[in-house]
């Protein structure tokens, strides 16, 4: 088997999403592969829609599900367990892909040898083929044979998960997979994976399609979500320690550590909390003090977080009502200025 589509689905059989994203998939120009969708436990159709084409496509498509949602890293980890391919891909349910896009990332790692090959992606608001909004998801400095500083510069930013594939004997090899039961598990696999292979390459083209709706994870920020980013943190940490991986990335596991757990957590948290607790943030400083106390000399946090963020972490670090009242406050005045 050439390669295994693996999807992740949970409640995202309204509005045709589920419905587009496997036609995408069914759809590809390359032969002998195979989609594993995996429903974890929808109270939509989502199952019944994966089941019609398990039926229509018996060749393609298999049909896994839970009782009991285990979230999207327990998905993905079903699907790795049962992919039979030589390549792995990952591809989020309500968004979807041009007919070519395996075939084109396939045939790049056949032209230079790459063991994770990714591409770029293009932001849509309707369900449809038209280039919206490019983002580039890696940057041309992190491609070729990953030395020291691309092992780095990957493990820091590794970018989406779902516009890459992966070699499938590196994940075996190195029993690589995905936290179970939270938001963000990307955060933590994608750093640690970063490390294991020895060649990444891109496709210049925005071949994948990320649907922005209203009932995508990253429009509701909940205090749920904002623990379960803290907790994709720490298991960050624990498996760059348990994997003998903290001395080679020391700096860069202490910033990504910092961005992930701390500094988006905390400025989201308030944003987008209507009542946000002081004892949360007085959390988040805690936690940070117990791993990385000295976190603002790192020369990454210096150089990548803005002068603003790292003025308003240096008044909580002094003091966690001081930093709530004026946040609250500076919030207030930006909605009455609106």
């Amino acid at each position: 088997m050439r390669l295994s589509v693996i999807v992740p689905v949970y409640n995202m059989a309204g509005e045709g999403k589920l419905k587009f994203c496997m036609d995408s998939l069914v759809n590809q120009t390359i032969d002998d592969y195979e989609i594993i969708a995996v429903d974890d436990a929808s109270t939509d159709d989502s199952l019944k829609v994966l089941q019609e084409y398990e039926e229509r496509f018996p060749e393609k498509v298999r049909v896994f599900s839970y009782a009991v949602n285990k979230r999207q890293g327990g998905a993905k980890n079903r699907g790795l367990r049962e992919a039979k391919g030589d390549w792995i891909g990952f591809i989020d349910s309500d968004d979807w892909v041009t007919p070519e896009y395996y075939e084109k990332l396939l045939a790049r790692a056949q032209e230079t040898g790459a063991d994770m090959v990714g591409c770029d992606y293009s932001l849509v608001k309707e369900q449809c083929f038209r280039v919206g909004k490019v983002v580039r998801n890696n940057s041309e400095g992190q491609t070729g044979e990953l030395d020291k500083e691309r092992h780095r510069s990957l493990f820091m930013r590794p970018g989406s998960m779902v516009l890459k594939i992966y070699k499938a004997s590196v994940l075996r090899e190195n029993s690589l997979g995905f936290p179970e039961g939270m938001f963000y598990e990307d955060n933590c696999a994608g750093s640690v994976w970063s490390a294991y292979f020895s060649r990444f390459e891109r496709v210049e083209e925005p071949l994948y399609f990320y649907y922005q709706h209203q009932s995508s994870t990253v429009h509701h920020i909940t205090e749920e979500k904002c623990l379960d980013r803290m907790r994709a943190a720490i298991r960050l940490y624990e498996e760059c320690t348990e994997r003998g991986l903290s001395e080679e990335y020391g700096r860069e596991l202490e910033y990504r550590f910092t961005e992930l757990y701390y500094v988006i957590t905390l400025f989201s948290y308030m944003q987008g909390i209507k009542r946000p607790r002081l004892s949360f943030v007085r959390k988040l400083r805690q936690g940070m003090a117990e791993k990385f106390p000295d976190f603002q000399k790192n020369a990454y946090y210096r150089e990548y977080t803005g002068q603003e963020e790292q003025a308003l972490i240096a008044m909580q670090q002094k003091s966690d009502l001081r930093f709530y009242l004026y946040y609250r406050l500076k919030l207030l005045v930006r909605r009455l200025r609106k």
